[in-house]
C-alpha cells in the first residue's frame, strides 16, 4: 500500500504543478532520471520539472497501467499532454499540442522514493511543435558542429561593416545566452542600418555575426536596454569568456543572379541579361 500511495502523490503533485509536495515523495538521496535531464536530486524538481509546467501550464499526466513488480518497485504506464503556452528552451510558444508515451520505474526506500527512472522518445514533443530534430556529432577531428540561426530586416543594402561577438560559457548559461541574444535582435531590428545577423551556436561557444550600412550604426546597440541588461549579467558571472568587434570589408563582389532565360549568371544591378532575359529577384546581403 505504501509503495502505491507514494506513486499516487507523486503523479498528484506533478499534475499540481506543485514543486514541494514533489520534492516531498522524494528520500534525502532519492533521484530522478530521464533522458532529457540525464539523473538528477529528486529535491530540486525546479531542474526536471518547472520547465516543463512553465512551457506547458495545462500539463497533466494520465497513469493509463500500475504494475507492481515487488515490495518496492513500481511500473507506471503513463501519457502527458499539454498545450504549448508558454516558453520551452528560450523558443516562444507554439500554442500547439502535445501528447506523449512512457513509464516510470519507481523504486522506494524507508523514507520515501529512492528513485525514479522515466523512459520515453525525446524525438516526440519537438516534432509535435514543429521543431527540427538535428542529429549530428559534436565534433570529428578538426571539425565541430552546431546550429545557426538567422534574422533578416529585408534591407538589401550592401553591408559596410560587421560586428562579431564570441562569448564561451558553461552548458547550463547556453539558453540564457541564447534567450538574451534574441531579445536584443528583437531591438536591433528597429535600429537604422541594420541589414541581418547569423548566430552560430557551437558546443560551449556563441557567435553572433550582425550586418549593417555603416560601422558608426553599430553604437545603437550600446542603447539597447536588453543588450545592456545582458552585459550586466556577462561582466557579472554569465561565461568565461568573450571579445566583440567590428570588421570593415575589404571588398565585396557584386552580387550575381541567374538569368531566367539563358540560364547565365549576371551582374544583379544590370537588372536584365545580356539576351534580354529578366534576371532573378536578388537576395539581401546578409
Amino acid at each position: 500500500m505504501r509503495i502505491e500511495n507514494l506513486s499516487n502523490d507523486y503523479i498528484n503533485a506533478w499534475n499540481a504543478h506543485d514543486c514541494i509536495a514533489l520534492s516531498a515523495t522524494f528520500a534525502t538521496d532519492g533521484v530522478y532520471s530521464d533522458p532529457s535531464v540525464g539523473e538528477v536530486s529528486g529535491k530540486s524538481p525546479e531542474i526536471f520539472a518547472e520547465h516543463l509546467w512553465q512551457a506547458f501550464p495545462d500539463l497533466n499526466f494520465e497513469v493509463s497501467r500500475y504494475a507492481q513488480i515487488s515490495e518496492i518497485r513500481v511500473i507506471l504506464e503513463w501519457v502527458m499532454r499539454g498545450t504549448n503556452t508558454g516558453s520551452l528552451m528560450g523558443l516562444p510558444p507554439t500554442d500547439k499540442s502535445i501528447m506523449l508515451k512512457g513509464i516510470d520505474v519507481i523504486e522506494v526506500s524507508e523514507d520515501g522514493i529512492k528513485s525514479v527512472t522515466g523512459y520515453f522518445d525525446t524525438k516526440i514533443i519537438p516534432t509535435q511543435l514543429g521543431l527540427d530534430v538535428i542529429v549530428q556529432p559534436k565534433a570529428i577531428g578538426p571539425f565541430e558542429f552546431g546550429t545557426s540561426i538567422s534574422l533578416q530586416s529585408g534591407n538589401k543594402t550592401k553591408p559596410g561593416a560587421f560586428g562579431i561577438t564570441t562569448i564561451w560559457n558553461e552548458a547550463d548559461q547556453t539558453i540564457e545566452i541564447q534567450t538574451r541574444s534574441k531579445d536584443t535582435m528583437k531591438e536591433m531590428m528597429r535600429m537604422e542600418g541594420f541589414i541581418g545577423t547569423v548566430v552560430a551556436r557551437i558546443g560551449g561557444r556563441g557567435i553572433t555575426i550582425s550586418a549593417w550600412e555603416k560601422p558608426e550604426n553599430i553604437a545603437q546597440i550600446m542603447a539597447s536596454p536588453a543588450h545592456q541588461e545582458a552585459m550586466k549579467q556577462y561582466y557579472s558571472n554569465l561565461s568565461f569568456g568573450g571579445f566583440t568587434s567590428v570588421w570593415i570589408p575589404h571588398h565585396i563582389n557584386p552580387m550575381k543572379v541567374r538569368c531566367m532565360v539563358c540560364n547565365k549568371m549576371n551582374d544583379s544591378a544590370k537588372g536584365m541579361c545580356e539576351c534580354g532575359g529578366t534576371l532573378a529577384e536578388a537576395p539581401a546581403y546578409f
